[in-house]
């Protein structure tokens, strides 16, 4: 089993303080497969103008750029879900002030994971990979996994997608030329053994990507469902919601009609920005507009 290296990188420690000096309500955002960091950086902008202190995760031993991730690509061969939701904990912990947790994806997953453990003060999931419990996987599902899960091997292993099959599993729902111009600036190789933690968690005690999802802790969440994915299509996304909404905690489901799996990344991603920034407004968690401290 490989060890969980719970080291932050010097980046990522040196915004945590400027966070905390800053007294902005901190924003935690968790990449999911196929992307990295980087893909956050409009978000983070956003975020920023808006009053907010986001951090963008790392999954461990990740790479700062797509081009270093594509230079070694199997520098993410092995990471599995608790290891990613580990770190980000860790990284939670380093903060004064509980965060929002956005994620998209298994991000989205591990978003829910963290919000269990009672670290978030409020969660937004967009199109979040399902947790164990959730039955019934569309075609487009299997598809979307199938470069991955066609080899046990694969397991061990972190897969880059041809332009076709990240057309499918993330870009579907845009134009030729964008999902092309998408896939040149985000897509890096990733490893394969979340999928199959996702894939076989109904077969698995103890599955990494169990949720608590009856935590008094858990507060409130909003489940992010665009409405074109085909990776994690509005049923799954109406099953997580499901199965989130016993929680005490306010669940609201929020779709995006026509969007793909790329919702974070591609010509939309700032209207996904916007409802998510709404329902943590209408949650309570204020931007701090007038905080002393400037973010850089």
């Amino acid at each position: 089993m490989t060890t969980t290296d719970l080291t932050l990188t010097d980046r990522e420690s040196t915004r945590i303080a400027a966070i905390n000096e800053s007294g902005r309500q901190p924003v935690v955002l968790v990449h999911g497969l196929w992307l990295l960091a980087g893909s956050w950086s409009r978000w983070e902008h956003f975020l920023t103008e808006r009053g907010y202190a986001p951090l963008a995760l790392d999954w461990p031993g990740e790479p700062r750029t797509v081009e270093a991730a594509r230079s070694d690509p199997e520098l993410l061969a092995g990471t599995g879900i608790q290891q990613v939701a580990d770190r980000a904990e860790a990284a939670i912990e380093g903060l004064t002030r509980q965060p929002a947790v956005i994620g998209h994806s298994v991000g989205g997953l591990v978003a829910q994971i963290l919000a269990g453990r009672g670290l978030n003060r409020a969660t937004v999931a967009v199109d979040p990979a399902p947790f164990k419990g959730i039955r019934g996987l569309p075609w487009s599902v299997v598809k979307s996994s199938f470069p991955v899960l066609k080899s046990p091997g694969n397991r061990r292993k972190a897969i880059t997608l041809t332009l076709d099959q990240f057309t499918y599993g993330f870009a579907n729902a845009v134009s030729a030329d964008e999902a092309e111009a998408l896939y040149e600036e985000f897509h890096a190789a990733a490893p394969g053994r979340p999928v199959f933690e996702i894939g076989f968690a109904n077969f698995t005690p103890s599955a990494a990507s169990s949720v608590d999802t009856t935590s008094a802790d858990r507060g409130p969440l909003a489940i992010v469902s665009g409405g074109a994915d085909h990776t994690v299509p509005p049923s799954l996304a109406k099953a997580a919601y499901r199965k989130q909404s016993k929680n005490q905690a306010l669940t609201e489901l929020i779709t995006i009609d026509g969007a793909g799996h790329s919702l974070v990344i591609d010509h939309r991603w700032q209207e996904v920005a916007a409802a998510t920034v709404d329902f943590l407004e209408r949650k309570g968690l204020s931007p701090d507009r007038h905080a002393d401290q400037q973010l850089s």
